[in-house]
């Protein structure tokens, strides 16, 4: 154990021995102090084969789990725990489990992006948790601070097992530009001798910061190492791991082509991640992808049987190669099922201490710490937008309006305003009660600011929001090529590319009601009383969630929304049918090169360079904060 998580665990121990009981009799309820029982429901059982596979991805710093949805309470501690119960059970049976993530493990949780400097106490949890193949997502590329920790904390705490097959890193020590880490790793399986060679990708980004570079698919296939390395006839399985959709990804297409045309009857597993679903996809008879979700909401389980092992022939009987999956709902009701344990035998020592020292770190950040009360539910996608229980319908009626109109009024001689914003800024929902200083981060972690166009012409600012949302996200995809010349096309269409990925429109849809899923044995009767959860259709079917839900409705949401601030210069609001000829056109600052093109799409010569910073100081976190300090007050 790292000295500081040993630290922390010190901390967070009760300081008498009546705690210490009153502690570890309420273990099953929660890891974490505040964390709320999980609710008992129908459970499938683990597809247990051959060789098998724990995987996560898209964590997003949800280290102490989701402390206000009891069916995704359980945090990284009980992970540890679970895995190693899985372990110890592998090799009872005479089977191997391998222990992979698959990347965007920062930005999205207090413990995170509150700690100074951020990932204070992230990097010393997430390696006490054995893992077998690691790679990085797009997140941990975003900024240079972000990208140096990856390289000189995560790597070397997963010395040998972290895969960077298409990133390279500007070492500052040698001035020069090296692998991120390893590109592939062969290694042989414990128990049943599987001979199996990994690799480790990210989807063709390019929104990385400059001391990183991220190689498109294309072109790192064509390497040699890459291509001795798949012609390698002493290997069982391939493992291709990345932070790549699994589902019409042009780049695992690209690598499940570029494998079988020259290993054609070698087993693949990929694993993957990015677009934030429960999905399973289907190459062919012997290769098949598993994405597990996001926000340690998902712990994705996947196994194959029929593999040869250490080039000895398969059993006829077993010679077809069997892929499964499983989606367990990440709680503790659903892991002590499925290590075969209760809440005293779960814990181990180590699972405990981290557990413990998750506590400690969110107390050392104050992330209980109230801000308000919010009289209800705002859903990112369980409401329809517009509604009055949109999130975004919130935010652009109430939060910018009220927050920026103090500005317009004090800094901008009462100038009205339109502010955009992209949908993708906010990451989770509001829930009705407590609003902590953890739920800021949670809704919108991010730390960019805004920027402005002073004195546009209202009626082209009106016509950008249309723009950004025709179609698929920000809209744009095509804007670019109708600019022949313009010199920043090809930024805007790599960028866009990026977006489509990160906030994909159509990532919701195999999520299907539970009425149209035939589960066994299940009777006519509705089951009213099953937790709400997800009800995933995939490639294999309509059997993969672990757990029976009562489905949840999911809407589409616009790529980008607006609240219009109308002032008059008497230091009032406007009237409503009172239009002003311009105002300041305000957005955040990460969708600017989409503005910028589609104010040239609209024949309007602006650039970056006739852009300026707004109510510097203030990111979206801390707007939306101050709303709440001075709105929702908590009743006594």
């Amino acid at each position: 154990m790292s000295p500081l998580l040993s630290e922390l665990a010190l901390l967070a121990r009760p300081m008498n021995n009546i705690l210490l009981v009153i502690t570890l009799a309420t273990t099953s309820l929660g890891a974490q102090p505040s964390a709320p029982s999980p609710i008992p429901a129908p459970l499938r059982e683990l597809p247990w084969g051959q060789l098998n596979f724990l995987h996560t991805t898209d964590v997003h710093g949800w280290l102490g789990g989701h402390l206000r949805e009891p069916q995704y309470s359980a945090d990284w501690g009980d992970y540890i725990s679970f895995a190693q119960h899985l372990r110890d059970k592998a090799d009872a049976d005479g089977t191997d489990i391998i222990i992979v993530d698959t990347g965007d493990r920062v930005e999205g949780n207090g413990i995170y992006d509150s700690s100074k400097p951020r990932g204070k106490y992230t990097f010393d949890i997430l390696k006490e948790q054995h893992i077998d193949v690691i790679c990085s997502g797009n997140h941990e590329l975003y900024k240079a601070r972000t990208a140096s920790d990856e390289f000189r904390k995560t790597v070397p705490d997963f010395k040998g097992h972290y895969l960077a097959s298409n990133i390279d890193y500007y070492n500052s020590d040698t001035q020069e530009f090296v692998p991120l880490a390893k590109r592939y790793r062969k290694f042989t399986t414990k128990n049943q001798g599987i001979r199996v060679m990994a690799f480790g990708f990210l989807f063709d980004f390019n929104g990385n910061a400059n001391n990183t570079v991220v190689q498109p698919v294309e072109e790192t296939i064509k390497e040699k190492w890459f291509q001795d390395a798949i012609r390698d006839r002493e290997v069982d399985l391939f493992l291709v791991t990345g932070h790549v959709p699994v589902r019409d990804s042009q780049e695992f297409s690209l690598i499940f082509k570029t494998i079988r045309a020259v290993q054609w009857d070698i087993p693949i597993q990929f694993l993957g991640g990015h677009t934030h679903i429960r999905d399973f996809t289907k190459y062919d008879s012997r290769a098949f992808g598993l994405e597990s979700g996001r926000y340690m909401e998902t712990i994705g389980f996947a196994s194959v049987s029929g593999v040869k092992s250490g080039g000895n022939e398969v059993l006829p009987q077993v010679a077809k190669n069997k892929f499964a999956r499983r989606y367990i709902d990440n709680n503790l009701f659903s892991l002590h099922h499925h290590s075969n344990t209760n809440s005293s035998t779960f814990p181990t020592e180590l699972g405990r201490n981290v557990s413990e020292a998750i506590t400690s770190a969110r107390k050392s950040l104050k992330l209980d710490r109230v801000y308000g009360c919010a009289p209800q539910d705002y859903w990112t996608n369980r409401a329809p937008y517009p509604s009055r229980d949109s999130i975004f319908t919130w935010l652009e009626e109430s939060v910018i309006p009220e927050q920026v109109s103090g500005y317009q009024m004090s800094e901008r001689n009462n100038n009205s305003a339109l502010v955009v914003v992209n949908t993708g800024a906010l990451r989770f929902d509001v829930f009705e009660g407590k609003f902590t200083r953890d739920d800021s981060y949670l809704v919108s972690p991010f730390t960019s600011g805004f920027r402005f166009i002073e004195n546009m012409p209202k009626e082209i600012a009106d016509r950008v929001l249309p723009l950004l949302n025709q179609g698929s996200p920000l809209g744009v995809n095509g804007l670019a090529a109708t600019l022949p010349g313009h010199p920043g096309a090809n930024l805007i269409q790599d960028i866009t590319a990026d977006a489509n990925r990160e906030y994909p429109i159509n990532a919701l849809q195999n999520q299907v009601p539970m009425g149209e899923i035939a589960v066994a044995g299940e009777n006519d009767d509705p089951k009213q009383d099953l937790p709400p959860g997800y009800t995933t259709k995939d490639d294999a079917g309509t059997d993969g969630d672990d757990t029976e839900h009562k489905p949840i409705e999911f809407f589409a949401v616009p790529n980008c929304f607006a609240a219009n601030v109308q002032l008059s210069k008497d230091n009032s609001k406007a009237q409503d049918d009172a239009q002003p000829e311009t105002i300041d056109f305000v957005y955040n600052e990460f969708i600017e090169p989409w503005i910028v093109l589609a104010l040239q799409y609209l024949g309007q010569d602006y650039s970056s360079e006739d852009t300026a910073p707004y109510m510097e100081g203030k990111s979206f976190t801390s707007l939306m904060t101050n709303w709440v300090e001075e709105n929702w007050k908590c009743k006594d």
